[in-house]
């Protein structure tokens, strides 16, 4: 049941942080250039990764669970790693913080330069939400196949969270026709790296031979010692940024 919870949870949070980015690009251009060959290039990019998806999957649900789950667990921890790293850096003020409202405004007019649209299809519009829902629906598939495989019956739970996702992201974004600036992505993106860095490291240790004292009450007790952690180094960088007077921009090459 913890597990499953927290399954549910991580591939929630993480898929509406990479939708929240492609909605950002959708809403973008069909406001500026209009809906229809937006809209498209929308489904093509889902029918896609549909394909996909129902290609990979099989083929990894069928691989033996303990190699699934140190291959799995590697990647979620490369994965969250990468996330829990860039929203340690933006917390402590070495990154400048993500700006959704920023990136709304910077393709918004770069589809006003790109000239006017044509009578029939609109192929700026098509390729541009093709290229943002596709690259960042990649990401979601990764954590569907990537939650769902190491796990029985996990596919399901993982696809029902990115659902989930999608629904409430696409509900909102149809609501407000702008970009969710008001949503604490960067926070987002600090929970889900140490949501996925959690489940790397339970996932490849049992998958290397271990146990867990306690089995899936684990996973709690590995999350609070990740968060103490993060919230450590941050507390360290700050301080070390402080003395140092480091600017956001210059301690991307610090």
């Amino acid at each position: 049941m913890t597990r499953d919870v927290f399954l549910f949870l991580s591939a929630f949070l993480a898929s509406a942080v990479e939708m929240v980015e492609a909605l950002t690009i959708v809403l973008a251009v069909g406001v500026t250039r209009g809906w229809r060959s937006t809209l498209l290039g929308v489904g093509a990019a889902l029918l896609a990764l549909a394909a996909l998806v129902g290609a990979l999957g099989p083929s990894i649900a069928n691989a033996p669970i303990g190699v699934l789950q140190v291959v799995v667990g590697g990647l979620l921890l490369i994965f969250g790693l990468q996330w829990l790293r860039k929203a340690i850096l933006r917390s402590s003020g070495y990154l400048p913080m993500h700006d959704e409202a920023a990136i709304y405004a910077r393709e918004r007019d770069e589809a006003q330069a790109a000239g006017p649209a044509d009578r029939g299809m609109d192929w700026y519009s098509f390729t541009l939400a093709f290229k943002g829902v596709f690259l960042e629906g990649l990401e979601v598939a990764f954590i569907v196949i990537t939650f769902g495989s190491a796990r029985s019956g996990g596919v399901g739970l993982a696809a029902a969270a990115a659902a989930a996702a999608f629904v409430v992201v696409g509900a909102v974004g149809a609501i407000v026709h702008a970009p969710l600036s008001r949503v604490p992505e960067n926070t987002l993106k600090f929970g889900v790296g140490l949501l996925l860095t959690t489940f790397g490291t339970f996932w490849s240790t049992e998958g290397a031979g271990a146990s867990w004292p306690g089995g899936d009450a684990a996973l709690p007790v590995i999350l609070v010692f990740l968060t103490i952690a993060a919230f450590g180094t941050v507390r360290t960088l700050r301080e070390r940024r402080s003395a140092r007077g480091v600017s956001a921009a210059e301690g991307v090459q610090a």
